[in-house]
């Protein structure tokens, strides 16, 4: 039997890939705790457009809010929950479901940061995998419409990277990686917390950028002083990341290695890491895009601030290592957060740092 799907917050992500499956002919069920958006799912489907290359469609989809989730307790429950919430509302989004889940159920993190522990605490490790989306540029940008600021990844960038906590390669992690890749490319991985990580580096360099200065990602490359803070960011959370022993992956489709070096000051690496850059904010799109926490920021959400640059700082704290950087963008982003300063690249223009 087919397994009964259920998407815990249904944003961007979360109804995008969600969309997809629907279209497949999943059996899914979307709970979202915006009422509009929920209202609208169910007046008009989903509707999924990209900026190029694949046709717009939209899906009829079984949406519901947030207080009607009880109404599962006499149907079927559900085989497989991905939790698609901000990280701060991991923790209530999968006490909600869990009671809801079917005895051989578990829960997926498809999210920003590393979640995999709080979703673990309440359910167990046993019922934990990790999901990445990678470069998917997607954003909610009105009730029942995800709009993806590309076309697909496919063959030239994977998408999702779905893996157990433990890294060994189940029949389970391959399902989650089938669904996945019913809306992009996607690869079962043996090394879930290198990949973990290695999101995380990548949002890092980018979301509390757009942030705190207001900017889209193409803007930020083509500033010679925010770019070179973009490599600061990533180097301090690379380096974290290998002294805590994971294996990282490519970064923006670069070593880790040349974007550490090239936040330390190494001129070579610092070329190699510009040129890169550079001609990836010139691409035909490239770059037109408002990261998640920027548009958290213009929509006057919470951002994640604290479960990514804080989350570096806090772990850079275990093994010695200084973040002043990503120390200083995450003081920055709650200040803009708070309304006590405006977003601005001033703000990273006028850091002195040693």
């Amino acid at each position: 039997m087919a397994n009964r799907i259920a998407i815990i917050g249904a944003g961007a992500v979360g109804g995008y890939a969600g969309a997809h499956m629907v279209r497949a002919g999943e059996d899914v069920t979307f709970v979202d705790m915006w009422p509009e958006h929920v209202e609208a799912m169910r007046a008009k489907g989903l509707r999924i457009s990209h900026i190029k290359d694949v046709p717009e469609f939209t899906v009829p989809v079984k949406a519901i809010h947030l207080t009607e989730l009880q109404q599962v307790s006499k149907e079927k429950p559900f085989d497989i929950a991905f939790i698609c919430t901000k990280s701060y509302d991991t923790a209530w989004a999968t006490m909600m479901v869990r009671q809801y889940l079917a005895p051989g159920g578990y829960c997926v993190s498809l999210q920003n940061c590393m979640n995999e522990e709080t979703i673990a605490e309440v359910v167990g490790w046993g019922r934990t995998l990790g999901a990445i989306a990678s470069s998917i540029t997607v954003e909610l940008c009105e009730p029942g419409h995800v709009r993806r600021a590309s076309g697909k990844g496919g063959a030239a960038h994977t998408v999702f990277r779905v893996g157990e906590v433990h890294g060994r390669i189940t029949d389970r992690a391959n399902e989650v990686g089938r669904l996945c890749a019913l809306s992009d490319s996607c690869t079962v991985t043996s090394n879930l917390w290198g990949e973990r990580w290695s999101k995380l580096v990548t949002n890092v360099m980018g979301n509390g950028m757009s942030a705190s200065t207001g900017l889209i990602s193409r803007d930020i490359l083509l500033d010679d002083t925010l770019r070179a803070f973009t490599a600061r960011l990533g180097s301090e959370a690379i380096r974290v990341g290998q002294a805590l022993g994971y294996t990282l992956e490519e970064i923006h489709h670069i070593d880790p290695e040349v974007i550490a070096r090239a936040g330390e000051g190494d001129a070579a690496a610092r070329h190699e890491y510009d040129e890169h850059r550079l001609a990836e904010a010139r691409k035909p799109g490239g770059g037109a895009h408002r990261p998640s926490m920027g548009q958290d920021m213009v929509k006057g959400r919470r951002t994640e601030i604290e479960f990514l640059n804080g989350f570096v700082c806090d772990k850079a704290k275990d093994v010695g290592i200084a973040t002043p950087a990503n120390a200083a963008l995450t003081d920055i982003v709650k200040r803009v957060e708070k309304g006590e300063i405006p977003a601005d690249p001033k703000h990273i223009r006028e850091l002195r740092l040693n």
